[in-house]
C-alpha cells in the first residue's frame, strides 16, 4: 500500500446497514491492510430492514463466502419467487410480479408482442400462464431454476424471505469472529470535522472515548448522523410523487398457508404486507398519514392478521427520497442514511449491497479524489430514480376509483423519466432499458399487464407467424410449464428438507422491530 491510502474503516451504526456493509468491505479487503470498526448504540432501536428481499441478495451470499440456505436456517427464512399483488389495479383482481421471463421470444421478437397479437385477437390466456415462477408459486410450489436452462422458460430467479434483527446477528457474529471486524458498543455524542477541508475527523462517545478514521461509514439509518447532520447534505424528498409516508407492523401467528412469495395488497390509505417466515408472519401497513389516522391505519391491520398478534403495533414515519449526495467529503452513506423509498418491491436491501459494491467500485485513497464521489453520487440519484419511476407506476396505475389517496395518484404529473416508459408501452409494447434500472423488462412488463396498460397493437414483426403457428407454439408453451411446476415441491416440505431453523436461534428469538421490506 501506498502511505497514502485508506488504513481505517469506521461505520457508524449496525443493523441490517452496518453488519452488511462490515461483511463485504471485510471480504473484499481483507489483503489489504485496513482495519474496520463498526460502532453502535445499544440503546438505539434500530429499523429491521428488508425482511423481503430481491434475488440479488444471494449474489451477495457469494460474495461474502456464506450459502443462502445456511443463512435461511440462521433467519427462518423462506423461499421468494416474486411479490402477488391483490386489489391494486381495482378490488377484487390480483397479478403477480415474478422473478423470471415470460414465453420464447422468436426472430427476434420479445414473446409479448406474440402474446399481445393473441389477445387482440380474441385469446383472453393471461401473460402469467407463460411464466413458470408465477405458476409454482400461485401453486405453494418451489421449483428452483435450472444451471443451463433449455429455453427461456427456464430463466427465473429467487430471493428469500428473513427475519431482519436474526439476519443481522448473522453477519455480526461472522464479521467479529471471522472477518476481524472490531465492534465497539457506545452512543454517539459528538462529531468532529477538522482542516480546512471540513472532513470527519473523530466521532466522541457518551463515556469521553474518541474513534477516528479515514473513511467513514454512515449507517446509522433515517438520522443520518454524519452525512445529514454532521455534514449538512440535503435531502431530496419525493413525498409528492409517493404518497405513503408512515407504516405500522405487528407480527403473528401462521394461520394461512407458507407461501413462497410476498404479498402486497392495496387498502383504502396504502397497502399491506405479508411476509410469511417459518416462525411467524410478518404485516404490515404503509400508508398516507394525509388519508388515515394512525390509530385507524392500526385498527385496520389488526383486524386483518391471519393469526394471533405476537407483539405490540411498531410505528414508522418516513420521507421517500434520498440524500442529494450520498458521498460527501470522507463520509459514504449507506442504508437509510442514504436514503428511503418505498418499500413495496423489497428494495431497501438491495441499496445496501449496491451501495457498497459501488463504493468497492469507487474505492479511494485519503486525498479522496472528487471525482470518485461525483461518478458515485450521479449513479446513486440515477438508481434512486429509476427505483422511483418503477414504484411510482404502481400507484398511478391504478383503477380504485373513488379513494381520496388513489384518485390523487392517478391524476400526479409523472417524470418525464417514467411517462417516456409509459409512452413506448402504451403506444407500440416496447420496454426500453435505461442505465442503472434495477428492474428489467419482465417486472415492467408484469406491471404493464397486471394494471391493464396494454397497447392496442403488436409489433408488425410479430406477423412472422400465423395464428395457427402461434396456437400451437403457445400450448407446447403451456404444457412444458405444467410439466415442470409438476416436479414442484411444496414450500414447507421444501423449507423441512433444506433450511429448517435452527432451534437454538428460535428460543432465543424475540419479535422483529418495525420491518421495512
Amino acid at each position: 500500500m501506498t502511505d497514502n491510502a485508506i488504513r481505517s474503516i469506521l461505520i457508524v451504526g449496525g443493523g441490517t446497514a452496518g453488519w452488511m456493509t462490515a461483511n463485504l468491505l471485510a471480504t473484499r479487503l481483507r489483503r489489504l491492510p485496513v482495519q474496520i470498526t463498526l460502532v453502535e448504540s445499544p440503546d438505539i432501536r434500530t429499523v429491521g430492514v428488508g425482511e423481503a428481499t430481491v434475488p440479488a441478495i444471494r449474489d451477495y451470499f457469494r460474495a461474502i463466502g456464506v450459502n443462502e440456505f445456511d443463512v435461511m436456517r440462521a433467519t427462518h427464512g423462506t423461499v421468494k419467487l416474486g411479490i402477488e399483488f391483490r386489489d391494486w389495479s381495482r378490488p377484487g383482481t390480483n397479478f403477480f410480479h415474478p422473478f423470471g421471463r415470460y414465453g420464447v421470444d422468436a426472430f427476434s421478437v420479445p414473446f409479448h408482442q406474440f402474446w399481445l397479437k393473441r389477445r387482440i385477437a380474441g385469446d383472453d390466456t393471461p401473460l402469467s400462464a407463460y411464466c413458470l415462477a408465477t405458476e409454482a408459486a400461485m401453486r405453494n410450489l418451489v421449483v428452483l431454476p435450472p444451471e443451463q436452462p433449455a429455453n427461456d422458460l427456464g430463466v427465473f430467479d429467487w430471493a428469500i424471505h428473513f427475519d431482519a434483527g436474526l439476519f443481522a446477528r448473522f453477519l455480526s457474529q461472522r464479521a467479529r469472529e471471522e472477518l476481524g471486524v472490531a465492534h465497539v458498543e457506545g452512543t454517539i455524542a459528538g462529531v468532529h470535522r477538522g482542516g480546512d477541508d471540513g472532513r470527519i475527523a473523530s466521532v466522541t462517545l457518551t463515556g469521553g472515548d474518541t474513534l477516528e478514521a479515514d473513511l467513514f461509514i454512515d449507517c446509522s439509518g433515517f438520522r443520518s448522523l454524519l452525512l445529514g447532520q454532521a455534514l449538512e447534505v440535503p435531502y431530496d424528498d419525493w413525498t409528492h410523487l409517493l404518497p405513503c409516508d408512515r407504516a405500522v407492523a405487528v407480527p403473528c401467528t401462521h394461520g394461512d398457508a407458507l407461501t413462497p412469495y410476498t404479498r402486497s395488497t392495496a387498502l383504502s390509505a396504502g397497502w399491506q404486507w405479508r411476509i410469511p417466515l417459518q416462525h411467524r408472519v410478518g404485516n404490515g401497513y404503509v400508508y398516507s398519514s394525509r388519508h388515515i389516522s394512525d390509530d385507524e391505519a392500526t385498527a385496520t391491520l389488526l383486524s386483518r392478521l391471519e393469526g394471533e398478534q405476537l407483539a405490540e403495533p411498531n410505528m414508522l414515519r418516513f420521507r421517500t427520497g434520498h440524500r442529494t449526495r450520498v458521498w460527501e467529503k470522507n463520509c459514504v452513506a449507506i442504508g437509510l442514511a442514504a436514503g428511503f423509498l418505498e418499500p413495496l418491491e423489497s428494495t431497501s436491501i438491495t441499496l445496501i449491497q449496491s451501495g457498497v459494491e459501488r463504493l468497492l467500485a469507487h474505492f479511494p485513497d485519503r486525498d479522496f479524489e472528487p471525482s470518485l464521489a461525483d461518478e458515485f453520487n450521479r449513479i446513486t440519484s440515477l438508481e434512486y430514480a429509476r427505483i422511483r419511476d418503477f414504484l411510482l407506476l404502481h400507484y398511478w396505475g391504478n383503477r380504485r376509483h373513488g379513494e381520496p389517496m388513489w384518485d390523487a395518484c392517478r391524476a400526479l404529473e409523472l417524470p418525464e423519466t417514467l411517462a417516456s416508459r409509459v409512452r413506448a408501452f402504451a403506444g407500440g409494447g416496447k420496454l426500453p432499458r435505461y442505465e442503472w434500472d434495477s428492474f428489467q423488462p419482465p417486472s415492467w412488463l408484469s406491471m404493464y399487464a397486471g394494471l391493464d396498460i396494454l397497447p392496442p397493437r403488436h409489433d408488425p414483426l410479430a406477423d412472422q407467424l400465423s395464428a395457427e403457428e402461434l396456437g400451437a407454439s403457445f400450448a407446447k408453451m403451456r404444457e412444458a410449464i405444467g410439466r415442470a411446476t409438476a416436479l414442484g415441491i411444496p414450500h414447507d416440505e421444501f423449507i423441512a428438507e433444506h433450511c429448517a431453523m435452527q432451534t437454538d436461534i428460535a428460543r432465543s428469538a424475540q419479535p422483529a422491530p418495525v420491518s421495512i421490506i
